[in-house]
């Protein structure tokens, strides 16, 4: 008898666990159960785009002077001064070095990680480019082009720190972010005017304004966005913009000096 309450209680153990362990999807609200959502395709037939321009209302400031005599091989390489590249202002009245981005609107899309690297390069003891952008796992490849020896340094807030030295006529050094983040600041701890910034992406909807002020953002599905302009100096600033099939949306931005309120 007790043998036969033994199996009866192991059977019966089996068919709760069993019935916990097989519950695949996740409950709605209400105790509906709602199914695993799936990644929406792109159709490339109806992607539009994205452009617009970041200006900027106010004095161009005045960039500091990058001093680089601790190190002659830095100065060797240039003939004229060089200037601070955070704060910069065109002469159009637009900001150059401003990331802008998709914040919000393409969750439901998914992305395959590119295969192609992004190079991060040393030269004049400056890294080029100054703002940058990636897709997270892509492949970060970092290259010394001076004659003296640099130390990279990544501080990451949702990544890994690292900070490796690489001296002259050194391989490449091949990184990459397995977390989204924006923006993640590098420093070079032999020479500490370098800056560099670099945003970690989920999608590869994504710019960098240059001399004129300028981006496009091409390849991106009909749809509602979020976008956000971020600058070193300048704080950030989201925009809705709305895609037609095949259409271009602008988005511009307006950013003005700290010192005048904003």
């Amino acid at each position: 008898m007790k043998e036969r309450i033994f199996w009866l209680a192991a059977f019966a153990s089996m068919i709760l666990f069993s019935g916990c362990g097989a519950k695949k999807e996740s409950e709605a609200p209400g105790g509906t159960v709602a199914p695993a959502q799936q990644a929406v395709a792109i159709d490339q037939a109806t992607v539009g785009e994205i452009a617009g321009k970041v200006s900027y209302n106010g004095a161009r400031p005045k960039l500091a002077i990058i001093h680089m005599d601790a190190d002659p091989v830095c100065v060797a390489k240039h003939k004229a001064p060089v200037h601070a590249q955070d704060g910069e202002v065109n002469e159009n009245g637009t900001l150059p070095n401003v990331f802008v981005y998709v914040k919000e609107g393409a969750e439901k899309y998914s992305f395959a990680t590119p295969t192609q690297h992004v190079e991060l390069d040393q030269n004049g003891c400056m890294y080029q480019p100054h703002i940058m952008g990636l897709m997270a796992g892509q492949d970060l490849h970092v290259v010394n082009d001076d004659a003296t020896t640099h130390n990279i340094h990544p501080i990451p807030k949702d990544n890994p720190e690292w900070n490796e030295s690489q001296p002259p006529g050194a391989p490449p050094i091949d990184k990459s972010f397995a977390r989204a983040e924006i923006m993640i600041p590098v420093k070079c701890n032999q020479h500490p005017w370098m800056k560099s910034y670099i945003g970690v992406m989920k999608n590869p909807f994504f710019a960098v304004t240059g001399s004129d002020g300028a981006f496009s953002i091409k390849g991106i599905p009909p749809g509602d966005y979020t976008l956000e302009a971020w600058t070193a100096t300048d704080g950030t600033q989201d925009l809705k913009v709305t895609v037609a099939p095949k259409g271009t949306a602008t988005a511009n931005f307006s950013f003005t000096a700290q010192s005048e309120g904003d």
